[in-house]
């Protein structure tokens, strides 16, 4: 039994010498196959860059536009007034309807007109029957005093009352067409064509003309169609220079130059472009505005006097303009500043002077060069900052302004 024990002793001894140096040829081993695969740390991962929206600065000729508010009126709106009193008998129209030069409007009860214009008769009747008499007696009194049978006041009172009853008789004939234009006054007919509107009064009212004649109705003539707006002195100075220049420029400034657009209530543009016509002698000191008055064809004589409407007039055109997104634009301390990307990426902030605001642009008039590119997004910005330029369109919506085109390349 001990024997037994000592040998395995023996065996678990010898083991161990045996097996120790393997397992630390194991371990060099393992260490050497590390340093030749290369068993390092891994690498942390390259930061991704912020991809940010940049547009490059636009250049083009761009018309600077003003609205500026109006009210339409006809080219003629000629009101329709009784001109005599009396009962309102017949009403010849559909109000809002177009009616045609001489038609018959209204009609007042023409009863007692007549009656005056057969009165106005009867003296006519009666004073040829007076001057029939005093033609007669003259013509027995001036013989009888040819030879001294008759005095000469006979035949001065004989000719005095021929001429008085010839006078007479021009009054009555004239008091006769007096009632006859009386008479016609109780039928009233459209002055000019055009739209009517609705009547002030209905069938069976009583219409008179005192203190002044009573506005019945108004007739509109629409087509064109005028509209009255006032200007600030600096606009109309712009536009006057304008206008100069269009005279002797080519025919796409004279276009753009007489071009108004009319834009109604509801935000849509007349389909039709106008001009002026007509404009004030002097500048209200008060207010300092000019009123001018435009006109629009308006062939279907949709737009209607008296509404309110905006005119839409390029006031200048500013050459070679520099134009960028408008929220690209950042406010700091009162400052203007944009977020210029250069070609690797790199940011830099730059402080810029603004002009007009175009649609969802703005002009830049310092600060910026032709074909930079600007970041759009810059809430995450800061400058040094280096990022992933996606390239966008400086007016996505793009709205055309009229006769906006782009500037010519320098040196063209």
């Amino acid at each position: 039994m001990r024997t037994q024990l000592a040998d395995e002793k023996v065996l678990e001894g010898s083991s161990g010498l045996d097996v120790g140096p393997t397992f630390l040829h194991l371990l060099v081993a393992l260490g050497v196959l590390c340093l030749t695969l290369g068993c390092e740390r891994p690498k942390a991962p390259a930061p991704t860059l912020l991809e940010i929206p940049v547009a490059q600065v636009l250049v083009r000729d761009q018309p600077i536009l003003r609205e500026l508010v109006g009210e339409t009126r006809g080219s003629s709106d000629i009101l329709i007034r009784a001109r005599v009193e009396g009962v309102l008998t017949g009403m010849h129209f559909r109000e809002g309807s177009h009616v045609k030069k001489g038609g018959l409007l209204y009609e007042i009860d023409p009863t007692p007109f007549e009656a005056q214009v057969v009165g106005a008769q009867g003296k006519v009747a009666e004073t040829v029957t007076r001057l029939a008499k005093a033609e007669s007696d003259l013509d027995r009194i001036a013989p009888l005093a040819e030879i001294n049978a008759v005095s000469q006041a006979d035949l001065d009172g004989a000719v005095a009352r021929y001429q008085a009853a010839k006078g007479a008789l021009q009054t009555a004939q004239a008091s006769v067409e007096q009632a006859r234009i009386q008479l016609g006054y109780t039928k009233l007919h459209a002055p000019i064509s055009g739209r009517i509107g609705i009547s002030k009064a209905r069938v069976g009212e009583f219409v008179g003309r005192t203190p002044n004649p009573v506005v019945l109705n108004v007739v509109s003539d629409t087509n064109p169609i005028k509209v009255r707006f006032s200007i600030d002195e600096r606009t109309y100075l712009l536009l006057a220079k304008r206008l100069a220049q269009a005279g002797k420029g080519s025919g796409e400034q004279k276009r753009l130059a007489a071009g108004l657009e009319l834009i109604l209530a509801d935000g849509s543009v007349h389909p039709e472009k106008g001009h002026v016509v007509a404009m004030d002698a002097v500048v209200d000191s008060g207010m300092g505005t000019l009123t001018l008055e435009a006109e629009f064809p308006n062939p279907e004589q949709r737009v209607l006097a008296g509404q309110f409407a905006r005119i839409r007039v390029v006031a200048e055109v500013l050459e070679g303009a520099m134009l960028i997104p408008s929220r690209s634009i950042s406010d700091m301390q009162g400052k203007k500043r944009v977020y210029v990307v250069d070609d690797k990426g790199k940011v830099s902030i730059r402080s810029v002077e603004l002009g007009p605001e175009v649609g969802t642009l703005r002009v830049i008039t310092q600060g910026l060069k032709p074909k930079e590119r600007i970041a759009v997004d810059a809430i995450r910005l800061r400058p040094g900052m280096t990022i992933d330029p996606k390239p966008v369109a400086a007016n996505p919506t793009d709205v055309k302004e009229p006769g906006a085109k782009p500037a010519p390349a320098a040196g063209a």
